[in-house]
């Protein structure tokens, strides 16, 4: 799903030293966000030349059908990722851009908003382009994001809402361990209709457990 800066929405190599120095760390997100490597995927903030991209990829009836409205113009997705960095200086918002192997713009974005003062509880939205579904290229991505909230970010907790009617977003989440919680009837409006979402969380406890052990790993 996908956040824009007037709508409310929601369709790495790390040290396990990291997880104990999340408060020390903190000040040098805000400046900069690190760049996550991935499987085939390199993560990093949104630069101002990813608009044209993103524009295509995100604005197309099969991947805008479950998430607010994105923005409809490349000048759009400009004002969009210029609020991305306002946000994440202010402390309360991360968005990385998706960008594959052999390609240097981004073709989707994966989003954390701090739901609470201390970014200790997080909502988070996703999207990416058609042509790179089934690729597990998003799952790479993910991951590599979920490494960075539980072992840099305060976040101790990651919520999703997700529009029951996504089968691809329902099954992503499924694949990344996270649990359903709850059904949210008719809590998404498209258009004129009301859908039902469901609502989905990752806690960071759960997820240390199962990449520290039986042969996993938080690499």
């Amino acid at each position: 799903m996908l956040n824009l800066p007037s709508t409310r929405t929601i369709d790495m190599p790390v040290a396990l030293g990291a997880f104990d120095m999340r408060d020390d760390v903190q000040s040098d997100w805000r400046a900069a966000l690190p760049v996550l490597a991935a499987e085939g995927v390199t993560l990093r903030a949104l630069r101002a030349s990813d608009a044209p991209t993103l524009h295509a990829m995100l604005t197309t009836e099969e991947v805008a059908r479950f998430i607010s409205p994105p923005p409809t113009t490349v000048e759009g997705f400009e004002k969009f990722i210029a609020w991305t960095h306002r946000r994440q200086v202010e402390g309360r918002y991360v968005c990385f851009g998706i960008v594959p192997a052999g390609r240097s713009d981004a073709v989707g974005i994966i989003q954390l908003r701090a739901l609470d003062s201390n970014f200790e509880l997080a909502e988070w939205g996703f999207a990416i382009g058609s042509p790179f579904w089934g690729t597990g290229m998003f799952q790479a991505s993910a991951r590599a994001v979920l490494a960075f909230a539980f072992t840099t970010l305060p976040v101790g907790r990651i919520e999703a809402r997700v529009v029951t009617e996504n089968r691809r977003g329902l099954g992503a989440l499924t694949k990344l361990g996270a649990t359903c919680e709850a059904v949210m009837r008719q809590s998404f409006r498209r258009g004129t209709a009301w859908m039902d979402q469901t609502l989905w969380s990752i806690v960071r406890d759960t997820w240390m457990f199962a990449n520290t052990t039986c042969g996993g790993g938080v690499h």
